[in-house]
């Protein structure tokens, strides 16, 4: 008798010890879960509390994994935060849950002009049409006060992307200021410093250099590495934060594109504005056909893999700016002409007197407090052309002419690596393919 009531008793004590052992591996599971979840809200501390409302849409990745055998800056706090903060889905999921099918994106990439932003916005607000489509904000670096004011948008659905690599993230090394860089016109040798002269003598200037990385660097994580566009077939629309913006810029570059391969099977892109930036328009009964503007420039997928495919020509020109890169380098690469769509008046005007480098919070600073007063006619406010017009072309327009070899700013080759680097993110890599 006590034997048979010995043996469930020793049964009962192995029991209670599984379940105690199981008890304390379950509590050290939630207690790492619980630190884990606490450490990715301390990463993102800086973020608005108004994105509160992106728990709405999809919480999985927002963006592809870098490719780790990539030879990149090592990162810094902020840096790894800015790469967490690009993979948060968009926002205003609540007030537009869907998107328009034959939507046209629209990437705003900015630098540190508040003043400026608040007035590509308050278009952007007016313009028709713009509550049917994405609006990807692209950050050069991170600024408070711009992150604000992109936080209070609520005619759209956005989604906001920041350069984790910028040199403004950067303050104490490549590709922001290093100690031991060479600094204006010093020689590496004489002067035991690090760097390579453009080919005037000037060092690099990592304000400037950010122009050109940022602009890269934006157009392969659009195309290649977000969720959200990387298998957008149709036109990305690209605009900048001192483009002011018409109330009919959306649907005339729906129609201008609907109408290209018809209206011109050559043209690369849909412009909403003319190539010379001082003009508004011919206001002839006629499309207009020319070369590849900068201001509300659009084009699609296949013209972006050409691009792409000319990195090396685009990374190693010496030129900090990435729109006479374009002109001088990679658009004569294509063999011929690269003309763009657009109408008769423009839907889009650059205005300002800052240029990008020069930021806010600097002795320099450019001082412009960003006011525009742009006289809205009716025919601003709908489609500009008819679609049965024909398509006048500009066959010889000034450009910068062969052997131009750019206007430097653009010659340490840890840029021209940097910018490279960029190119293969997000595991394409076809420069050199035809």
């Amino acid at each position: 008798m006590a034997a048979s009531y010995r043996k469930p008793r020793i049964k009962d004590v192995a029991f209670r010890r599984l379940l105690s052992v199981v008890l304390i591996t379950l509590s050290g599971v939630l207690l790492l879960v619980f630190l884990l979840r606490t450490n990715s809200i301390a990463d993102l501390s800086f973020t608005s509390s108004d994105e509160t409302d992106v728990s709405l849409g999809s919480t999985r990745r927002s963006t592809k994994v870098i490719n780790k055998n990539l030879k990149l800056p090592k990162q810094n706090e902020l840096s790894i935060s800015l790469e967490k903060r690009n993979q948060m889905p968009p926002r205003n999921f609540d007030l537009y849950p869907t998107l328009a099918k034959d939507h046209i994106v629209i990437v705003l990439y900015v630098h540190n002009r508040p003043q400026y932003l608040q007035v590509v916005l308050n278009s952007l607000s007016q313009v028709v049409g713009i509550s049917e489509t994405l609006l990807i904000v692209s950050h050069d670096g991170y600024f408070d006060e711009m992150n604000k004011i992109v936080g209070g948008i609520k005619f759209c659905r956005v989604k906001q992307i920041f350069s984790p690599f910028s040199p403004h993230v950067f303050p104490d090394g490549f590709p922001g200021i290093s100690p031991t860089d060479c600094r204006d016109k010093q020689n590496s040798i004489k002067d035991h410093c690090e760097g390579n002269p453009d080919q005037y003598g000037n060092h690099r200037s990592p304000k400037i250099v950010s122009l050109k990385h940022h602009w890269w660097w934006m157009m392969n994580t659009v195309w290649d590495g977000l969720k959200e566009t990387s298998q957008h077939s149709g036109h990305i629309l690209f605009i900048e934060e001192d483009h002011f913006i018409y109330p009919n810029a959306y649907r005339t570059l729906q129609l201008l594109t609907k109408l290209k391969p018809k209206k011109c099977p050559s043209c690369y892109a849909a412009n909403l504005a003319p190539s010379d930036v001082k003009s508004r328009g011919e206001r002839w009964d006629s499309l207009i056909a020319e070369r590849m503007g900068n201001v509300g420039y659009s084009f699609n997928r296949t013209v972006w893999r050409k691009i792409h495919r000319k990195a090396r020509e685009f990374c190693s020109f010496d030129d900090y700016n990435w729109d006479i890169t374009m002109w001088a380098e990679v658009y004569p690469s294509f063999g011929g002409p690269v003309y763009t769509l657009r109408g008769p008046r423009t839907s889009a005007v650059h205005f300002g007197k800052c240029g990008l480098h020069q930021g806010q919070g600097e002795k320099s600073s450019c001082i412009d407090n960003g006011a525009v007063n742009f006289e809205l006619e009716d025919i601003d406010r709908v489609p500009n052309f008819q679609s049965n017009w024909g398509v006048h072309v500009y066959k010889h327009q000034e450009g910068y002419k062969a052997g131009f070899r750019g206007w430097g700013g653009w010659g340490d080759v840890r840029d021209h690596q940097l910018c490279l680097e960029f190119a293969k993110m997000y595991g394409v890599w076809d420069a050199g393919k035809k």
